[in-house]
């Protein structure tokens, strides 16, 4: 009898098993419909689980955002893949869908070529910038490589000032005590002015002032991040490590020629915008926009999330892929309230902001370069303004101000910001107008700013510890990325893996951890240089 009951017992549990599968598969709430939370979505309906997607807006993307009013693709926010080279899983992506790239590389000095490879669909050019005082004369080509040889030493000096203190500082404080150490690095008259634009640039990267930067984070990634006490280590953090330690590839910095002609990928600006992108990832998935989550509670045995006017939606496990900015205005209300360390790294980590001035003119009127630019006293008096029409045919200039610049000019309507970027304009074409578009990242109350960066004395590993999951609880997305935020491809990476982390957790729980195979693999790090915006 006691071998018949055992054989019942055991059919019992098989039919059990086989009947949960096919009527209640394991499940998922993704919170942000952004490329971390489409490409999380798509992995793990991919596995077989049921996926739905709430999204605050009433389209996917988030901070990537392709606009058609001028009748062709304009990207209002991100526009760039940084990267540009097989290691890149979002490069594979866009290759897949035959979309091409125009690809930059760009260093501290020009040259004037351009080359077009049928085989790859992808524009290689290397034609970098013209720059003007405010009186409209051209700063001569031989100067503004000169200057950037010298932002290039003053970068190497700052590293040294940060090995020799213990304690962090803004980039702009050492800097500055580089100049008081070093006489013959500080400049004067008009290359001083191209100098503050160098430093323009270097801002536009973080979407932030240089005073409220890291000396010791802002191209971190170079070593090992040491993992904070207390806290339990995630399954692949060996390979984390390990791509933390090789990361070194693809440090944010100004790259000099050769140190560029040696890394791989460059930029590749998205010709057709990245909405082709990010609606062929969302295609089939269960979104729902319009879906603002107010509240996160988390229980042993599954979530409950909430949404404006009171729907509820209930799953084996979340993924939260919200801005940074979101998650620190506190809007989304976790119950239980997230851990101390989770909500230190949400409030340390610092969030920039660059907006988008798009200008579309009827025939193109200015030099035929990639960037035009104005120098001034002060890096926020610089101006800074991508040429689309090397790279897309269409006359259209894009005004980019970052940091405090960005904030002043979000205080202003579309049509002031548009006479101020035109005022920049004509201190180098005189007489410009044109339609235009203008973007508002940080006071969106869906992004509440542009993209992460290092502050002032807060460690690096921060990106790591927003990334690391509270019970069935998961966060992607750039701010998560301790190798690439503040980039798409680091949103779109950590999607993956917070996929990967939230099914082998719920499956452990069902017990079929081989029921499916693994939806990623090793996180390769990925060059990626300076001297253009994330955006």
């Amino acid at each position: 009898m006691s071998n018949i009951s055992s054989f019942l017992l055991s059919a019992a549990l098989c039919f059990s098993n086989i009947e949960r599968r096919h009527v209640a598969s394991p499940s998922v709430i993704i919170i942000g419909g952004g490329f971390a939370g489409i490409a999380a979505a798509r992995a793990l309906q991919d596995a077989s689980f049921q996926v739905i997607l709430l999204e605050s807006r009433d389209r996917v993307g988030g901070r990537v955002h392709t606009d058609y009013s001028f009748s062709f693709p304009v990207d209002l926010g991100a526009s760039w893949l940084h990267g540009v080279c097989k290691e890149n899983p979002l490069a594979h992506v866009i290759g897949r869908l035959g979309l091409p790239l125009y690809r930059t590389v760009v260093t501290t000095r020009c040259y004037m070529t351009t080359i077009w490879r049928e085989d790859s669909g992808i524009f290689f050019n290397t034609a970098c910038y013209a720059l003007f005082d405010m009186d409209g004369n051209q700063v001569p080509q031989e100067l503004v490589s000169k200057v950037g040889e010298d932002f290039e030493s003053i970068l190497e000096e700052t590293d040294k000032i940060r090995q020799e203190n213990s304690e962090d500082m803004s980039v702009f404080r050492a800097i500055s005590m580089v100049f008081e150490r070093r006489p013959d690095l500080r400049l004067e008259g008009l290359a001083h002015k191209v100098l503050q634009w160098y430093l323009c640039r270097m801002e536009g990267w973080f979407a932030s002032d240089a005073d409220t930067i890291s000396l010791k984070g802002w191209d971190q990634a170079k070593k090992s991040i040491p993992w904070p006490e207390n806290l339990a280590k995630p399954r692949n953090y060996k390979i984390q490590e390990a791509a933390a330690r090789h990361a070194l590839r693809r440090t944010p910095r100004i790259l000099s020629n050769k140190e560029e002609e040696l890394r791989p990928g460059g930029h590749g600006l998205m010709i057709r915008g990245y909405r082709p992108v990010i609606n062929t990832l969302a295609k089939g998935l269960d979104i729902r926009l319009s879906h603002r989550v107010t509240k996160i509670a988390r229980r042993y045995n599954g979530v409950k999330v909430t949404v404006e006017g009171g729907s509820t939606f209930t799953a084996d496990a979340a993924i939260v892929t919200v801005p940074l900015g979101v998650l620190k205005s506190k809007y989304i209300k976790f119950e239980p309230r997230l851990p101390e360390w989770k909500e230190a790294a949400i409030a340390d980590l610092g969030v920039g902001i660059e907006n988008k001035i798009i200008l579309h003119f009827e025939k193109v009127f200015w030099p035929n370069v990639e960037f035009l630019g104005v120098v001034a006293e002060t890096s926020y008096g610089c101006s800074y303004f991508l040429n689309l029409h090397k790279a897309t045919s269409h006359a259209v200039l894009v005004y980019m101000p970052a940091g405090q610049l960005a904030r002043d000019i979000e205080k202003m309507s579309d049509e002031a910001a548009a006479n101020f970027a035109f005022m920049q304009l004509r201190k180098i074409l005189p007489g410009a107008s044109a339609p235009h578009l203008v973007s508002r990242w940080g006071t969106d109350v869906n992004s509440l700013g542009s993209y992460s960066y290092d502050k002032v004395g807060k460690p690096h590993e921060l990106y790591e510890r927003l990334r690391i999951p509270v019970d069935n609880l998961f966060f992607a997305g750039e701010a998560t990325s301790i190798n690439y935020p503040g980039s798409v491809h680091g949103a779109y990476s950590t999607g993956i893996m917070a996929a990967e982390d939230c099914r082998m957790r719920v499956l452990e729980r069902y017990g079929e951890l081989n029921l499916f195979q693994p939806v990623m693999g090793e996180d390769t790090p990925v060059s990626v240089p300076l001297l253009i915006s994330r955006m």
